[in-house]
């Protein structure tokens, strides 16, 4: 399996406030981040902005550690969700992998889930191939991007493509997208602490069985969890929450508010929700990102609660974090 790198790099922005999209690189295997890491570890420095060092990442997926999460103002937190990538030991990235190995791929996601199913989260797996446009919809899956296309991610499209959902529609692992496997727990209630422990609990035990299976989640020692987007080493977690606000996007500190606070927020097709979510993925643990999310949104909602009033939110800007 030889290494293989899509050198396109740029930072990608999107929105008035958010931070870069996309780093405009992809790795086609995880051997890249080894051959190529005078490239890979400058840009996934510039992108986290975390100095990569001898030092193992901490990991920590102690649920029980996060403080809060399950006490969001309901009148403004409409729904949230959690996901986390992994890719696979032994296979190249979705964007170099052959359709072999995609089905290999699989086949290995097949067995690991039906692990999952028989010890207490029964579930359905979907092919793509199978699913009408409808059924894809309902379950929330595009057509390839322009993007996807042009980097190969989308090669053989929808061939080996699944989608697991589990019966209580707490979770749900994308096999063969832009990952190998990409975990996504979403709430209505905007319950971050259980989101949290559902992605924990099955992450681990999903983990447990590819090991059993002889294909472990690739681990790289300074840089953690690897997959093709060094956009998500370290922990591949991305931890989003719906925010109903119609005062403080207008505010003229908001962008620096949002550096200080280490977090993003996008625009979605409504005028007044907004994506508010974690910017780095490396740097800091499972538990510790969560925290920086949940932490983030409350001082938000504080704002605009005081905004709302015609109040002042100087005092309760941050100092850089």
């Amino acid at each position: 399996m030889g290494a293989s790198i899509k050198m396109n790099v740029m930072f990608v922005y999107e929105g008035e406030w958010s931070g870069p999209v996309t780093v405009g690189c992809v790795a086609g295997d995880a051997q890249s981040y080894i051959l190529f890491c005078d490239f890979f570890d400058r840009v996934i420095e510039a992108y986290h902005e975390h100095k990569i060092t001898s030092q193992t990442p901490e990991s920590d997926f102690n649920y029980d550690n996060l403080k809060g999460g399950d006490d969001l103002d309901r009148p403004f937190a409409v729904r949230c969700e959690i996901s986390v990538v992994r890719g696979v030991e032994d296979f190249c990235f979705p964007t170099h992998c052959s359709r072999g190995e995609r089905r290999q791929l699989l086949t290995l996601a097949r067995r690991a889930l039906q692990h999952l199913e028989e010890e207490e989260l029964p579930g359905q797996l979907f092919l793509l191939e199978e699913l009408s446009q409808e059924q894809q919809r309902e379950l929330n899956l595009n057509p390839p991007s322009s993007s996807q296309l042009r980097i190969g991610v989308a090669r053989d499209w929808p061939d080996a493509r699944a989608v697991w959902v589990s019966k209580d529609g707490s979770l749900m692992v994308w096999v063969n997208m832009e990952d190998h496997l990409r975990l996504v727990s979403t709430r209505d209630d905007a319950n971050v602490a259980e989101a949290f422990k559902c992605i924990c609990i099955n992450l681990q035990k999903l983990e447990q069985y590819y090991r059993q299976l002889r294909h472990q989640f690739i681990w790289k020692q300074q840089l953690g969890w690897v997959t093709s987007s060094p956009a998500d080493v370290g922990t591949g977690l991305k931890i989003s929450v719906y925010l109903k606000l119609q005062h403080l996007p207008k505010h003229k500190r908001l962008q620096d508010i949002l550096k200080r606070l280490r977090i993003r927020m996008d625009k979605t097709e409504s005028p007044v929700l907004y994506r508010v979510s974690n910017m780095a993925t490396f740097g800091q643990s499972e538990v510790a990102l969560t925290q920086l999310v949940v932490d983030g949104v409350k001082l938000l909602i504080t704002m605009e609660t005081r905004l709302e009033v015609r109040g002042d939110i100087d005092e309760l800007v941050p100092t850089q974090k």
